[in-house]
């Protein structure tokens, strides 16, 4: 099943507060005391995520976002995630878990993901988050406990994990959320998901850090935000339920 959800209303719930405290990332602070950050090249991917160029068939098993081409498995559902009229982010609910994927471009010989990193580890813990640097399942990643304020008000936290791979001028980012963040163990199956996405950069010129532009698939079927179809057709819906959209990475310049 598919769901489509617009950037703008995101604010209104906690993912959105999410979103901000990642947004809020102040680098410059890093640069008034001289600090200076050492970009390595992209470790290699024996288990994925893959290029475009490593894979015969992208959309062999997967479905066609246009700029990444994500693993279909059963009981999922594909929402895609909207800034402006460009859809920049995928989501993948499976049950009580879920894991947002995004690609950005990336300089060609320098990987990205430790000084994102350290991005959203400063943004986090400056809003009174807590954030652990750990060597998960699919290398270094963030979990995190994410300040958000609640629909009813108050203030709560959100567990999120915060997952990233280094490809050939590209970065593939996962924020997984549910169950999945808060028993790791229990996301083997998002995990997977993330390793066997296929990440289609293009040919054509981009910034750092810029988003790779997705695409509906061809057989996708529009519905509205808010509106119920019968069980067992596809629908694009907004909300995710009890599960709380992870934070976005912005670029701060």
């Amino acid at each position: 099943m598919f769901g489509r959800r617009k950037k703008k209303g995101a604010a209104e719930d906690a993912a959105g507060e999410a979103e901000q405290v990642v947004d809020s990332v102040d680098t410059e602070a890093d640069e008034e005391v001289g600090h200076e950050r050492v970009r390595l090249e992209p470790e290699p991917r024996p288990d994925g995520p893959w290029d475009g160029s490593e894979v015969r068939d992208p959309a062999e098993g997967r479905v066609d976002l246009g700029g990444l081409f994500v693993p279909g498995v059963d009981g999922m559902e594909l929402r895609v995630e909207v800034a402006g009229d460009a859809i920049v982010a995928a989501t993948v609910v499976l049950g009580d878990s879920a894991v947002q994927l995004q690609a950005f471009a990336a300089p060609k010989r320098e990987g990205i993901w430790g000084e994102v990193r350290e991005e959203i580890a400063t943004g986090i813990t400056q809003q009174g988050g807590i954030v652990d640097e750990v060597e998960g399942p699919l290398g270094w990643e963030l979990r995190a406990q994410v300040p958000v304020q609640l629909p009813d008000g108050t203030g709560g936290f959100q567990v999120v994990r915060f997952v990233g791979v280094d490809g050939p001028r590209w970065f593939l980012r996962g924020v997984i959320s549910g169950q999945g963040a808060v028993q790791p163990q229990a996301a083997g199956l998002l995990e997977q998901i993330f390793r066997d996405t296929v990440v289609v950069r293009g040919e054509g010129p981009m910034a750092p850090r810029d988003p790779i532009v997705l695409k509906l698939p061809n057989d996708a079927q529009m519905v509205p935000e808010g509106v119920q179809q019968d069980e067992g057709q596809s629908r694009f819906a907004g909300g995710m339920g009890q599960l709380q959209r992870g934070p976005e990475i912005t670029e701060v310049r």
